[in-house]
């Protein structure tokens, strides 16, 4: 008895070519701390609106996954709903370093997840992270120090060293958002239902924490209502669909390169568009965070490799 394959969804197809459609996942994520800026709301509306306009479009892309392939286990689903607590926090964290230190090295400094995920896998799971890894960590803090303007009285930013601080903030809960939401979709074949679940979650977690917080804005004005539905069509809806769909299919060094594409691109297009111009100090702790994020990643990239079969 001969058993024929569902057609391939263009998600797939797109998959096929995963280095080209990562960069441009990456490309599409860059922009978000420019849109969020853009938007000025505070920060839990801008989390509530990012996740909320997502949902329409990301409930129409999962159902179809369903049908196509059945529906998840519950466990999975708990897992991704766990990862939108986190992500609604990292949202919110991320937007007050974005208004503490600007666009660009906010990005920078929520990218810290890559080092500190094997971190919290070490103190959560007890698989600890190799030795490359704890090398890196003088460097990855040394950056941070730099960008907290803590060694020099011109650093850029209204608030660096608060701003380091959430952004430290956004790194940690970014980071248990990436560890949930990978457990939750190891069918690399539906990446749109974890991150509907997640974005669920994430829409009611983030208006919780407006209502405590009392800074939720429910009617924001134009053109604020128009950055926040771009925000959410386009980093959580299409570059969130791509990187989660192609980046387990990578090579080590192609994800490396990845790593580096949305915080630079952060940076060069906050200088641009709002004339962020961080210190040569500050710009010097971005070098030393992105070489630790590249080293860090590509150690790790390559065990994956070896043990998952990726090309």
């Amino acid at each position: 008895m001969v058993t024929t394959a569902p057609p391939a969804t263009p998600l797939e197809r797109l998959a096929a070519r995963p280095r080209a459609m990562a960069v441009l996942g990456a490309l599409t994520i860059m922009w978000s701390s420019i849109l969020m800026r853009l938007a000025d709301v505070a920060p839990s509306t801008a989390a509530v609106f990012r996740c909320g306009y997502a949902l329409p479009v990301l409930v129409v892309v999962a159902r179809a996954e369903d049908r196509r392939l059945g529906v998840r286990p519950r466990r999975t689903r708990w897992a991704a709903a766990a990862a939108g607590v986190l992500f609604a926090a990292d949202l919110i964290f991320w937007d007050y370093a974005i208004q503490d230190v600007g666009a660009g090295l906010a990005t920078v400094m929520a990218n810290l997840q890559v080092l500190l995920v094997p971190l919290i896998a070490w103190a959560v799971l007890g698989e600890r992270p190799g030795r490359r890894l704890l090398a890196l960590l003088p460097l990855m803090l040394a950056g941070i120090l730099l960008i907290s303007g803590a060694l020099e009285s011109g650093a850029y930013g209204d608030r660096p060293a608060q701003g380091v601080a959430f952004g430290v903030a956004t790194g940690l809960t970014y980071a248990g958002f990436i560890l949930l939401l990978r457990s939750s979709g190891a069918d690399l074949r539906r990446p749109a239902g974890p991150l509907l679940d997640a974005t669920a979650v994430a829409t009611v977690a983030a208006i919780l924490a407006g209502l405590a917080i009392g800074d939720l804005d429910v009617v924001p004005s134009w053109p604020a209502h128009g950055w926040l539905l771009l925000l959410a069509l386009s980093a959580q809806v299409v570059g969130w669909l791509l990187i989660s769909a192609t980046l387990p299919r990578l090579p080590a060094a192609i994800t490396s390169l990845l790593l580096t594409i949305q915080p630079v691109g952060s940076v060069v297009l906050a200088a641009v568009i709002f004339g962020e111009h961080p210190s040569a100090l500050q710009l010097c702790g971005v070098v030393a965070i992105l070489a630790g994020l590249v080293l860090a990643t590509r150690r790790r990239a390559a065990s994956l490799r070896g043990s998952e079969g990726l090309p």
